[in-house]
């Protein structure tokens, strides 16, 4: 495992924002953190940057203490933008890429190759203020990548961002993993992590509730949802037998099931009724299991 996690608590006086967390991040994945606000998320990525640090517990990077000395192979997305709105885009980018160890040339090379792939070249000597907030977003992910950062931390990186420009920075994150890059990132949109995600965790309230291999937890969540679409009323099926939730979609219900002979049982009671349009089993989707195991959804 490259990244380590092992009892890390971090307390404000009484107040504990992580409460014993302990995970393991496996190297060249990418791993997804899930929790409402308030949940955590960024006071255990800034323990993990070293920008403050835990009242109890180890932080290791291929079993290096992270400080200062590994901070070079680091690569960090905030949540709060923090880009100089006066300077150019270039002054910018460059002067954060000499921070981290890179020649002047190699940084304007690496820039000028970014900003090629996000379709914004022209941009490369306007000021960041005159960008709008969506580009500016591109340009502060450009300055958390420029320096091929070993472990890349995202947090939310997605947000604010129109569909377009989520797709191509969703390509932009799936090549540095497929490069080798350790990503670590959160995301409000649960379809983002369950997409691009190996491991997650998902956190309440400082612990964590949830933790492994997305695969494993889909597994032992158990229940599966059923989609059924007919020409006929389906209010019958409410409080069927193994029905844990039911819900009215405009083509027809979506429920949630204990198993898959539940769902055996339904096909044959609805099969005699009448024309059965669409009768689908799936897994159960990650919003599922975050209000299952949170109280509420968070979107």
């Amino acid at each position: 495992m490259a990244l380590k996690l092992e009892h890390v608590t971090k307390r404000y006086g009484e107040f504990s924002a992580v409460n014993n967390l302990s995970i393991s991040i496996p190297e060249k994945e990418m791993f997804g953190f899930l929790g409402a606000n308030g949940a955590g998320k960024t006071t255990t990525f800034r323990m993990i940057l070293g920008l403050i640090d835990p009242s109890e517990g180890n932080i290791t990077w291929k079993d290096r203490v992270l400080d200062y000395s590994t901070s070079h192979l680091i690569g960090y997305l905030p949540e709060e933008r923090g880009l100089y709105p006066k300077l150019k885009v270039r002054e910018q980018i460059v002067y954060l890429a000499r921070l981290r160890g890179m020649e002047k040339f190699a940084a304007q090379k690496e820039l000028k190759y970014w900003l090629e792939r996000f379709n914004v070249p022209e941009y490369e000597n306007k000021k960041v203020e005159e960008l709008s907030k969506g580009n500016q977003q591109k340009i502060q992910f450009i300055a958390s990548v420029i320096h091929k950062p070993e472990l890349l931390i995202l947090d939310e990186p997605f947000s604010g961002l129109d569909p377009v420009n989520v797709e191509l920075l969703k390509e932009a994150v799936l090549g540095l993993k497929e490069s080798g890059t350790t990503i670590v990132f959160s995301s409000h949109r649960m379809e983002h992590v369950e997409e691009m995600c190996e491991h997650l965790c998902i956190m309440h309230h400082g612990k964590p509730v949830v933790h492994g291999a997305l695969r494993n937890i889909k597994r032992s969540f158990g229940k599966k949802n059923l989609i059924v679409h007919a020409d006929f009323s389906l209010d019958f099926l409410k409080g069927f037998p193994g029905v844990a939730k039911m819900k009215i979609t405009a083509e027809g219900i979506t429920l949630q099931i204990e198993n898959e002979q539940v769902a055996e049982r339904i096909f044959s009671e609805v099969a005699g009724k009448g024309f059965v349009r669409k009768f689908a089993l799936e897994e159960p989707s990650l919003n599922d299991i975050f209000i299952e195991k949170v109280g509420a959804s968070y979107e």
